[in-house]
């Protein structure tokens, strides 16, 4: 019976370093992903921002705000009855994503996400209007050093955050019923909540949707899903760039400086 445990031990070891391996390359897959897709959004906010506005007031279609003022783009994206479309294409794209990435190939998939990253880019473009460049970039700084933290630690940690995560989970559909009620009562009392229960909300889920990422990496090696595995790191890349995104737009309504 030594000789016997003697001799799977390595074999144990070997496989348990093979996972640990793979999980480590999935999770670079997944946060590769992801940075991809938020530089996607970034470039499509900025470049479709520029092309919006004009400087000169004899060439402008509209005025947005002060001295801003819109051009023929900027006035069909950002004035016209587009911009509802151009709002709510991205949850559209997200909705049809969940219901057909079973059929969809890894490559389908893949490029699902970077036309739903420009989408959400065209449709948050607004915020180089509102606030000012060195303001957007300083809360972006401040967003990716709290979500860097906060995701090392879902991924490190032994806390099981099942529990939290069905608790943020209805936090948030709480958040997005407030957000509704609140876009007919413009209370600037229950906007401040929301941008604080918000930031909560995504920072927890952050953490969360990390240990889930991994945890579900585990149950797919273990239990011979690799044909899988590419579709996973997506759909984790997707998780975590909407935590990312919202945990942005959240903090730029606290440390964003207005035009």
């Amino acid at each position: 019976m030594a000789n016997f445990d003697t001799m799977r031990t390595p074999q144990a070891g070997t496989r348990q370093s093979a996972i640990d391996e793979g999980l480590r390359t999935h999770m670079n897959k997944v946060y590769g992903l992801m940075s991809v897709a938020m530089l996607v959004t970034g470039a499509v906010a900025w470049a479709l921002a520029n092309l919006a506005v004009t400087s000169d007031p004899s060439a402008a279609v509209a005025q947005f705000r002060g001295d801003i003022y819109l051009t023929q783009i900027g006035a069909l994206i950002y004035t016209s009855p587009l911009k509802w479309v151009i709002m709510l294409a991205p949850l559209g794209v997200v909705f049809a994503f969940s219901a057909m990435l079973q059929k969809m190939s890894t490559s389908t998939a893949q490029m699902v996400f970077w036309v739903f990253a420009a989408l959400m880019g065209a449709s948050i473009s607004s915020i180089f209007l509102v606030y000012t460049g060195v303001s957007i970039a300083q809360t972006f700084l401040v967003t990716a050093i709290s979500f860097a933290g906060l995701s090392l630690y879902g991924y490190t940690t032994k806390r099981n955050l099942s529990a939290m995560g069905s608790f943020l989970m209805m936090g948030l559909i709480g958040l997005i019923v407030a957000m509704i009620v609140n876009m007919f009562i413009a209370s600037s009392a229950l906007t401040f909540a929301i941008s604080v229960i918000g930031v909560l909300i995504f920072a927890g889920l952050t953490a969360y949707d990390t240990q889930n990422i991994k945890n579900t990496y585990l149950q797919l090696a273990a239990g011979g899903g690799q044909d899988f595995m590419g579709k996973a790191a997506i759909i984790g890349a997707l998780k975590l760039y909407l935590d990312f995104i919202n945990l942005f737009m959240f903090l730029l309504q606290f440390m964003g400086d207005r035009r």
